[in-house]
């Protein structure tokens, strides 16, 4: 499973196709994390917790900028869903520092769930739409390959507060790295 949770099977789709194909493994995962035990579920939610900070940095660096300058309303319609996306992260992260044994995982985890899935739904109806109508078919291919490149070096945690391009080029790297070895260490000390 690469990082964006897509296996590979997203060569030569646009970009928009790309990022409806990880909502749906997103849902997908949430239901995962929500019906299992064990192993299962700690596995599907670290792929979980790596898609959804890769995803978003993705779309923060690639797609929202774009959808500033050339949807309807960009700037509206970018502002609302970085919003979102704040309040997502920020849930997400308090989720990940108390661990999925916290007493409370299940009852914020679909609070979480709720909150990503109306967002997703959001950008679907309100972004993706309209960034398909406004750019041409190749370069929504190559947007792809721009949003898998950026999610190869993106942050695998949640980092609420960087939701800006700028913030995450600047940022997305060293948080990577960080982000990297603590992955590590909770490899190797996992039982």
């Amino acid at each position: 499973m690469t990082a964006a949770g897509t296996d590979g099977a997203t060569e030569g789709m646009d970009v928009v196709d790309l990022l409806l194909a990880q909502h749906a493994r997103i849902e997908e995962l949430f239901r995962t994390v929500a019906s299992s035990d064990g192993t299962a579920r700690r596995d599907a939610w670290q792929e979980l917790v790596t898609l959804l900070a890769v995803h978003e940095t993705a779309e923060e660096e690639i797609v929202h900028p774009l959808a500033r300058g050339s949807i309807d309303a960009g700037n509206d319609v970018v502002d609302a869903r970085l919003a979102e996306e704040r309040q997502a992260k920020e849930l997400l992260k308090d989720l990940v520092d108390d661990g999925i044994d916290a007493p409370d995982f299940d009852v914020r985890l679909s609070r979480l769930k709720t909150a990503v899935l109306e967002h997703a739904t959001r950008e679907e109806r309100y972004e993706f739409v309209q960034l398909r109508a406004a750019q041409p078919a190749r370069r929504l291919v190559a947007l792809a390959a721009a949003v898998r490149a950026a999610e190869a070096v993106a942050p695998t945690r949640p980092h609420p507060g960087v939701e800006s391009a700028t913030a995450n080029l600047l940022l997305g790297p060293p948080v990577a790295v960080v982000d990297a070895v603590r992955n590590a260490i909770r490899d190797a000390t996992r039982d």
